[in-house]
């Protein structure tokens, strides 16, 4: 099976355990909208993406210090790089070697920037969100930019990983780069939901954003290959639901009381 996340809008610059390696395989595409981006002012970026001056400053810092062929000393592996919810369920940074090699043939990132990376791709500080209406030669937005190139290159990593199934645990933005008329895998979706004392179960996005990354974790250690065994997941007190469950959209329940253990 084939897995695909989102990054997070927060990085984390500290030393990796391991280096990265290899190169994105959009690295000139990534220069290409990283110069693009150089170009806005401060306030521009501010207003792209929804950001704090403060934010954007450091933004156009980054842009303006990106580099084509950048020294090992300034990227970090994607997948260790940042810092967000998700990734605080992914936890690569304790992937085993063997967990992280199975991972770089079946863990794949959706990024604004860098369109699909793998888990130890070197990529250097950024932040721009695949929403982001960034003016480009193809189009007004990112969505334009990248068209169906996303969905093919996954179409190729399945083939090369020997599956046609990709799970889908990124968010709804990110996702929605993948062309779904050029995607030509079965895609299963988990979905994450908490019981309520007396009320219908629901979604809560800081709770099923670490899940997903946990389900990415869950796959990469365990080698799964059958979508079925995704129903072994149990992390973080999480359970499938038979139920809840239609069709490819696989949905997992947990109660309160899980979800409070877990915080814990």
């Amino acid at each position: 099976m084939l897995v695909v996340i989102s990054p997070a809008k927060r990085l984390d610059w500290s030393e990796a355990p391991v280096p990265a390696r290899g190169a994105p395989d959009f690295a000139a595409d990534a220069a290409y909208l990283a110069g693009r981006a150089r170009k806005l002012s401060e306030s521009d970026l501010s207003a792209l993406m929804s950001i704090s001056p403060a934010l954007a400053r450091l933004n156009h810092e980054r842009f303006a210090a990106f580099q084509r062929d950048p020294a090992p000393e300034v990227t970090r592996p994607a997948a260790m790089a940042f810092d967000g919810d998700t990734y605080a369920g992914l936890e690569a940074r304790s992937l085993s070697h063997d967990a992280l090699r199975w991972a770089e043939a079946h863990l794949r990132i959706l990024s604004g920037l860098y369109g699909l990376l793998r888990p130890l791709d070197p990529i250097q500080p950024y932040r721009l969100e695949m929403g982001s209406k960034l003016a480009n030669r193809r189009g007004a937005s990112l969505y334009d930019y990248w068209g169906p190139r996303l969905a093919k290159a996954l179409n190729a990593t399945a083939a090369e990983a020997g599956t046609d199934v990709l799970i889908n645990c990124a968010s709804q933005e990110y996702f929605g780069a993948v062309a779904p008329k050029a995607l030509k895998l079965r895609v299963i979706t988990p979905v994450f939901m908490e019981e309520r004392d007396g009320g219908a179960p629901r979604i809560v996005s800081f709770h099923a954003k670490k899940a997903r990354g946990a389900m990415a974790r869950f796959v990469m250690e365990h080698r799964l290959t059958d979508p079925a065994d995704l129903r072994g997941f149990d992390t973080g007190g999480y359970s499938s639901d038979a139920e809840l469950s239609e069709g490819d959209r696989m949905v997992f329940l947990r109660a309160p009381e899980a979800a409070r253990a877990s915080a814990a």
